[in-house]
């Protein structure tokens, strides 16, 4: 791949993990606020709206562009140093990430069935996860120190 393509590909993959990173950032909070909205209000009904929206049109196509530029890139010949550590480390990161996604889903499932049973507190503390996985990628990626 030429400079040029090399350098779009990899801005495409920021772009979808910036995109991906503000859906795994907000919609805990909505979360938090859908907490004290009561099952059936108008502001439940609005809120199951938002989380759907954001989970479906925004955050699930985010990740899967993310996955598809980040391992088109990491299968260019030079990109990735194969038997260094700190890409592996990345990769586990990268599917813990994945994984609150998908916990994220299924809480918004239980949410639209008017099925909650954890609290703001909860989801306060969930909120806080991608944060700190998105530093521990970027460590790695950036620094690269194993």
């Amino acid at each position: 791949m030429t400079g040029d393509g090399y350098l779009w590909l990899k801005a495409m993959h920021i772009i979808a993990v910036i995109a991906w990173m503000a859906g795994l950032l907000y919609l805990p909070r909505l979360y938090v606020y859908h907490c004290d909205a009561g099952p059936g209000s108008a502001r439940s009904e609005m809120l199951k709206v938002m989380e759907r929206r954001l989970l479906r049109a925004i955050m699930t196509p985010a990740m899967i562009a993310a996955f598809v530029f980040g391992i088109w890139l990491a299968l260019l010949p030079g990109v990735i140093d194969w038997s260094s550590g700190w890409f592996h480390a990345k990769l586990v990161l990268v599917l813990a990430l994945a994984a609150a996604h998908g916990l994220m889903a299924r809480w918004r499932r239980d949410f639209a069935a008017d099925r909650n049973t954890r609290s703001r507190g909860f989801y306060r503390v969930a909120n806080e996860a991608p944060t700190v996985l998105m530093i521990g990628i970027v460590i790695l990626a950036v620094v690269k120190p194993f």
